[in-house]
């Protein structure tokens, strides 16, 4: 069988490959992994450990073990986790030294773990390091388990083993934490074949078998994980969706697995085209983003255009001259302070506004009666509700509440990553309006602001791009801000 297998891999695509023989689940071969690590974080943090079982469908035909030198200090609680202490991994091979080992036993195989995306994440960005494209079709136990298996209350491997008595010997370790998912994994494909008729139903569901047969593969696999905006077409070059992330190719790639709801599959069997755009920066993503599912109306995208933003904050002004605010479902004719997906989020915001700047509840919009507030009756509220507070002192709290919603600088750039090291991206507002982007050479930069006014891309403001800017800036960090 592997000899086979190796000659059709050299003669054809192995992804062709396993798109002509999806009706049988014994051509499928797997690389069933564990891996241990120094932290959660795949970027910042290195393998301690990694585990391979090598499996076809029906047994293990294969396997590998060895402790990684992360390069790295191992902290004091990961150690008490998973039992690898600085000393064990000292005279390890680095990553670098089994990373062809990695390879060779992965190639040709699809790649199955428990939560895979961590496993997977954490070995891409080892071979990202060394310059090396890792890329491998996934299968994660953790989502097959809950179609399977469903109604348990957690599905962490050591929950799921417990309620399915699988035993695991050196939890928290490599190997055995990788056998599990391998005694897991053939229980799922025993359930499978029993819910499936005896056919394969997990494999029909597995990325590639999904798939429309006018989508190429190779396409797919050349998605970069950089940031940027993407494409769907059908097989009649219609645009259906238009996406962004800050990894294209992770996010691609769910949507090209997803069988989590009835139109999420409609869609994904409808994908015979994609194409996308790098943007370096996230912020640009979203407002790519924002404007073009607007502008081109894709009908997967009806969510998004119907905006998810419909109550709004409104200001206005009454007989006496104070400042009030209410809550009102968002319209054309008047231009909120800002807007919430729900009335509770709105409100939540107006709530919040309303202690830090010591706003009288009446005239906030969240307390309505005839004479004074309530908080006024308990000694809280200064008296604007019923004029024992001038307007021109309530004001000054009420307009430092508005500002908030404000940009504090009126002319500015939005400078962030470029789309690639000689690059940086440019967001401009003017009179705090949004106006536009671009992206500009850093060598260029010694002309002054010239160079980086000349790169932008005009573009109309909404309320949904004010929100974004507006988000993106308070939970974000940029390079840099520049006024002008």
């Amino acid at each position: 069988m592997s000899t086979n297998l190796l000659t059709i891999n050299h003669s054809a695509r192995f992804s062709d490959y396993i798109r002509d023989r999806l009706a049988d689940v014994y051509f499928l071969m797997f690389a069933i992994i564990d891996i241990e690590t120094t932290g959660g974080s795949a970027k910042l943090e290195k393998i301690t450990e990694i585990a391979v079982y090598l499996h076809d469908g029906e047994k293990i035909t294969g396997e590998y073990n060895t402790l990684v030198n992360p390069e790295r200090n191992i902290p004091y609680y990961i150690t008490n986790l998973t039992g690898i202490t600085n000393e064990m991994v000292e005279n390890a091979p680095r990553f670098y030294e089994i990373a062809k080992q990695i390879v060779e036993l992965t190639e040709g195989r699809i790649f199955v773990a428990h939560n895979a995306r961590f496993d997977y994440s954490f070995i891409r960005q080892e071979f990202k390091s060394l310059g090396y494209n890792f890329k491998r079709s996934i299968l994660d136990t953790v989502s097959l388990s809950r179609r399977l298996f469903p109604g348990y209350r957690s599905y962490s491997l050591g929950n799921i083993c417990r309620e399915l008595k699988i035993e695991i010997n050196d939890r928290h370790r490599a190997a055995g934490d990788a056998l599990a998912t391998v005694k897991l994994f053939e229980l799922l494909t025993e359930r499978d074949r029993e819910l499936s008729f005896g056919n394969s139903g997990l494999i029909r569901n597995t990325r590639l078998s999904k798939l429309n047969p006018h989508l190429d593969l190779s396409k797919i696999e050349s998605i970069p994980d950089e940031p940027g905006i993407y494409y769907f077409y059908n097989d009649r070059g219609d645009l259906i969706y238009i996406g962004k992330s800050r990894n294209l190719q992770q996010r691609i790639s769910t949507h090209l697995s997803n069988n989590t709801t009835n139109r999420a599959m409609e869609m994904r069997d409808l994908i015979a085209d994609i194409s996308w755009e790098l943007t370096g920066s996230e912020l640009i993503a979203l407002l790519r983003e924002s404007y073009e599912i607007k502008d081109n109306k894709p009908v997967y995208n009806r969510a998004q255009r119907r905006s998810s933003f419909q109550w709004g904050i409104y200001t206005s002004t009454d007989k006496n001259g104070y400042i009030n605010f209410c809550l009102l479902p968002v319209s054309t004719e008047e231009t909120p302070l800002s807007v919430f997906s729900s009335r509770e989020r709105a409100r939540s915001k107006l709530e919040s506004l309303t202690g830090k700047y010591d706003l009288c509840q009446k005239l906030a919009g969240l307390y309505k009666c005839d004479g004074p507030c309530f908080q006024h009756h308990v000694g809280i509220c200064r008296g604007a509700c019923c004029g024992k507070e001038t307007a021109a002192d309530y004001n000054l709290r009420a307009t430092k509440a508005i500002e908030e919603f404000v940009f504090s600088r009126r002319n500015f750039f939005i400078i962030d990553r470029g789309r690639n090291d000689e690059e940086k991206s440019a967001v401009r507002i003017i009179n705090g309006k949004y106006s536009g982007y671009g992206y500009f050479n850093i060598n260029d930069i010694g002309f002054g602001l010239t160079a980086v006014h000349d790169c932008i891309k005009t573009s109309p403001d909404n309320r949904d791009i004010q929100v974004i800017l507006k988000q993106y800036l308070r939970t974000n960090k940029v390079e840099k801000i520049i006024e002008f």
